[in-house]
């Protein structure tokens, strides 16, 4: 079954905030990589600790923290933003 990506209204205002290229990059990633895919943990890793349940996909400088909702097959964007602010 294909996956389904939803974006929080949160993660889409941090991506309106980024400049078109990496607007792009973002969205192309998820529109290629994730939307349609069926496993999209194959493109991310699992977060440890305090972030666990959480997976993480890296495209460029940038950060998306995602949860898998394996009963309505949906990756949920939770939050995007640059590797050195994300984890904070």
């Amino acid at each position: 079954m294909a996956w389904v990506v939803e974006i929080r209204a949160g993660a889409a205002r941090q991506i309106e905030h980024l400049d078109r290229r990496d607007q792009t990059r973002i969205l192309r990633f998820l529109r290629e990589h994730l939307n349609g895919c069926f496993d999209p943990r194959l493109s991310g890793q699992a977060l440890k600790g305090e972030l666990t349940g959480l997976w993480r996909y890296r495209i460029g400088d940038y950060r998306l923290l995602c949860q898998l909702r394996d009963e309505i097959v949906t990756v949920i964007v939770m939050e995007v933003d640059h590797r050195r602010e994300i984890y904070r």
